[in-house]
């Protein structure tokens, strides 16, 4: 779950918090272990994005990425680098650099991408909370098959507080990072203590009643029975907490995943351009062929999909001001087992995430039994009342 991983410099680091809050108030996250992505650097480190080619190629960072110094400056207690999908590039969680990322609980699933090492190490209980990013659902996944909470902030706010200094993007249009944790209640400290806003006493809508939209029957055609039964589960939750539910149509999303493969590929090929020379053969092969494939479509092409873009988002928005949250499973599957073909995983999950990705929404994970967790989704930088919300419904 690790990819570099130094016990004795964690020890110092937590021991030194003593001397550098003695006599102060202590940070949010005062001595709480915390796992960071290996995408970001850390001062000492290589930053592999989980790839032999960059762990060869990359020297060690001279100084932390934005995200560890935040963690610092908060109390936080970096525990180590976090195994992914290589180049966050993946949902998953396999690797054939660094071997699959199994769930620590039961080693016959994978933990889900790409931000596998988080997720185990949040589930191992090494680190209370991890830093994951979330391009596709690359936090949403990931949490919602091992169990556990996550958030992913709105892409507006991880980028206003430059966060992604020192960070290996995978495509800008969708990058953001956010949260791996185990109960919801956490979710506003965390959320909080990362990107510095306040949070609300509470979150009702306009009504005084908080008003969310849940993805028509059609949407989830192909999920499996125990993920039907989690969003049942929840939508009683939430309206036993005085929540209103209601269907809407979104026949629309199944666009989403169209719009967003063509424009991931073609930013990932260029960010990766400039360190392979063009050849992605350095990298494992369905990889490679997404890069490549993005790398040769036409300039003409990608303006007609971020035209797509923008009118999908708008949309969205749309939708967003309708409802104060939205609600979508995560993923049509509550488990991927270790060792089978996944193939067709990878469309069949991004076809459930991606719309919110294209949204650029803040979601939170909620957890549901045997891997069936939701999104519940707000619009762009409503990330203060979305946590609230969340966090009144954990333990």
């Amino acid at each position: 779950m690790y990819i570099a991983l130094d016990r004795e410099r964690a020890l110092r680091d937590a021991d030194e918090l003593t001397r550098r809050f003695a006599g102060c108030a202590k940070p949010a996250l005062y001595g709480v272990p915390v796992s960071l992505k290996d995408c970001f650097d850390l001062a000492g480190f290589v930053t592999t994005a989980g790839t032999r080619f960059y762990a060869q190629h990359n020297a060690p960072a001279r100084e932390d990425s934005a995200v560890a110094a935040r963690l610092k400056e908060v109390g936080a207690v970096i525990v180590g680098k976090a195994h992914l999908h290589p180049l966050a590039y993946g949902i998953t969680g396999e690797n054939p650099d660094y071997g699959d990322e199994t769930q620590p609980r039961d080693a016959t699933r994978l933990t889900g991408g790409s931000s596998s090492g988080a997720v185990a190490s949040v589930q191992e209980g090494s680190a209370a909370a991890a830093i994951g990013t979330d391009t596709g659902g690359s936090v949403r996944v990931p949490a919602a098959l091992c169990g556990l909470a996550g958030y992913r902030a709105s892409i507006e706010l991880a980028h206003a507080r430059r966060l992604w200094r020192g960070g290996v993007h995978l495509s800008q249009a969708f990058d953001t990072l956010g949260w791996l944790f185990r109960d919801l209640s956490d979710a506003p400290l965390l959320a909080s203590a990362l990107f510095g806003f306040e949070i609300p006493a509470a979150a009702r809508g306009a009504s005084g009643k908080v008003r969310i939209g849940v993805v028509a029957a059609q949407f989830v055609h192909d999920a499996e029975p125990v993920v039907t039964q989690g969003a049942a589960h929840w939508a009683e939750r939430l309206r036993d907490v005085g929540a209103e539910i209601v269907t809407f149509d979104s026949v629309f999303f199944e666009e989403a995943l169209e719009i967003y493969v063509p424009i991931q590929a073609n930013e990932a090929a260029k960010i990766h351009a400039a360190a392979t020379g063009g050849d992605y053969s350095c990298f494992e092969a369905r990889i490679a062929e997404r890069l490549a494939w993005g790398a040769a479509l036409p300039a003409v092409e990608m303006e007609a999909f971020r035209a797509r873009l923008a009118a999908f988002r708008a949309r969205t928005d749309a939708l967003l001001r309708e409802f104060d949250f939205v609600m979508a499973p995560c993923a049509p599957v509550a488990r991927l087992l270790a060792g089978a073909d996944h193939t067709n995983a990878r469309k069949a999950i991004l076809r459930y995430t991606t719309p919110m990705s294209l949204a650029g929404a803040p979601v939170v994970t909620l957890p549901a039994n045997g891997g069936a967790g939701m999104q519940l989704a707000a619009a762009r930088g409503a990330d203060a009342r979305l946590v609230a919300f969340a966090g009144q419904l954990g333990a």
